[in-house]
Parts: C-alpha cells; structure tokens; sequence
C-alpha cells in the first residue's frame, strides 16, 4: 500500500512551525471549519487566515489535497473511534498520520496522542507526533502571532509567519476626508481576520477578483481617527501610492509590511497633513524594493 500521509490541525497562519509540519505531509492536510470552539461552546480566537487564504496557503507549501471537515454540533460528538475510523482510515485512506503532541480528537476532547497511536495500532497506520519549532523568542505559534499583531509588533509576526500578515476586506464609501487631506483612502471593511494595533503601517496590496494581482504600495492608518470631530468607530484606511482609480465594492488583501508609528492626536488639521505626508515617504521607502510574486500579486 503507498504512503499516505496526513496532517490535521487547524493551521491557522499556515506560519514557519506548520511549514514544518507539511514537508513531513504533503500527502493531504485535514483542517476544520468553523474553528472547533465555536460548537463547543467558547469564544473562538481571532481569525490570521480566513478559509480560502489558508487552503491557497496550504497548497502554495506544497499540500496535495486540503480536506475541510465541518466542526458541528454533529460532528463535535463523535467518539474517538468514529472520527478515526470514519474520517481518517474510511474517506482519507491515511497510512500516516501527523499531529501536535497536545491533539485531542473526539466527543468532549476524549481522544489523545496515545488514544490515537492505540487506534493506529488497529487499523494500521503510523502515527508521527510533531513538536513546533522556533526561534530564540520563542516557538512558532499562531497564539504568538496574534499576540504580535494585538500589539502591533507586526516584525514578531512575520518572524513566525514567514511573510507579513494580511488582512482582506471590501473598499466602503467613506467620509472622503483623506481626499480633502489630499491623501485619498480605500476605506477597508467586512474584515474577518485580525487586524492590527491603533497605529500607521506601511502596506502592500492585492485585489482578489476571479484571480489575486498586485494593486500597489501604500500607507494604513488603523484607529479611530483622533483629530477629527467624527473620531470614535474604529477604521482601517488605505491610501495607495500613484493610483487614481475607482475600488469601491472591490476586494483588496492588504499585506502589513511595517509600523511606522502609532496612532496620535494633532493639535490641527494642518498638522495632520504634514505628518501624513511624512508618514507616506516613509511608507514608500519599506516599500520600494518589494516586488509582486510570478502571479503578479504581493503575497
């Protein structure tokens, strides 16, 4: 019988510790959706991959097939001898089977590392227990890198990642206030990933359409915009360098390439201004240099 080997967990990141794991198992990786405590009953974490992005990561590393399995109410209560023998040796054929030493599988988290090496045993397969790699700071997580990106240390993020973290969201109609400023913006909305600190980043950005391309360099400002009179709702707005046309209702993935600084109130308008504009040029100098991958987009 060939080798078919398997990795499960839910991947979240796809960051440099998972990347890890799938040179092991390229065969097929098992991830699931939602994330497994939202039928349990808790608060979720924060998303770093929505579902498409994470599948489209996953098969960048080199992933033959991803499995998406849904994680219901139904599926939350099978035991552990059902989830192996109905999901993994009946519909994935797996020969190999790859997972953290703290996987736990089954109705009420019953089954562990040695439930599942017994149940190999039986229905004949291996199984390879991983542990995740790191750096001098510390193992590579996705529990680090949102930690990272809460702060807004974005630098801790691409460490762990690999490359720097993206967001995706629909461009709003919003108050045209950075036209006024002279610095236009593309009023991100409908995120589900995590976004950033408060603060101003340098950024490059993709449009998903039917296929993902490169848009552009720019500057982000995340935060609740203290120097005007409407500050408050918490925004993520875009300008893009030497750009003029119209995104609205578009799809952009804006990558966060660096902090520039953080979020602060100007005594005036004018003030404001002036420290965009300097904001900008920095932004435009982190960015200069990155180019757009084979596909034509930045990550």
């Amino acid at each position: 019988m060939p080798t078919r080997a398997i990795a499960i967990g839910n991947f979240d990141g796809v960051h440099r510790g998972h990347q890890q794991v799938l040179r092991v198992a390229t065969d097929a990786v098992l991830t699931f959706d939602p994330h497994p405590a939202v039928a349990l009953g808790r608060v979720a974490p924060s998303i770093l991959t929505a579902l498409p992005r994470k599948i489209e990561l996953l098969e960048r590393a080199g992933v033959g097939q991803v499995v998406v399995q849904r994680f219901d109410d139904a599926f939350a209560a099978w035991s552990p001898e059902r989830f192996v023998a109905d999901l993994l040796v009946g519909k994935l054929a797996a020969t190999v089977i790859v997972v953290g030493r703290n996987f736990r599988f089954g109705n009420k988290r019953a089954g562990d590392l040695a439930t599942l090496e017994r149940l190999g045993k039986e229905h004949g397969f291996e199984v390879r227990p991983f542990d995740l790699s790191g750096d001098e700071i510390g193992p590579f997580s996705s529990t680090r890198v949102r930690d990272a990106i809460t702060r807004g240390d974005v630098e801790d993020a691409k460490r762990v990642l690999g490359r720097p973290h993206a967001f995706a969201g629909i461009v709003a109609k919003g108050d045209q206030r950075g036209r006024t400023l002279g610095f236009p913006t593309a009023n991100i909305e409908d995120v589900t990933e995590l976004v950033p600190a408060a603060g101003v980043y340098a950024v490059v950005v993709d449009r998903i359409d039917h296929f993902t391309k490169g848009v552009g360099r720019g500057v982000m400002n995340v935060g609740v915009r203290p120097t005007v009179k409407d500050a408050g709702r918490r925004t993520q707005e875009v300008h893009l360098f030497d750009f003029d046309q119209d995104l609205y209702g578009a799809k952009l993935r804006v990558h966060v390439v660096s902090r520039v600084r953080e979020e602060r109130k100007f005594a005036t308008i004018d003030e404001l201004r002036a420290q965009i504009a300097t904001d900008a040029a920095v932004a435009r100098a982190i960015t200069l240099e990155i180019e757009p991958k084979m596909n034509g987009a930045f990550g």
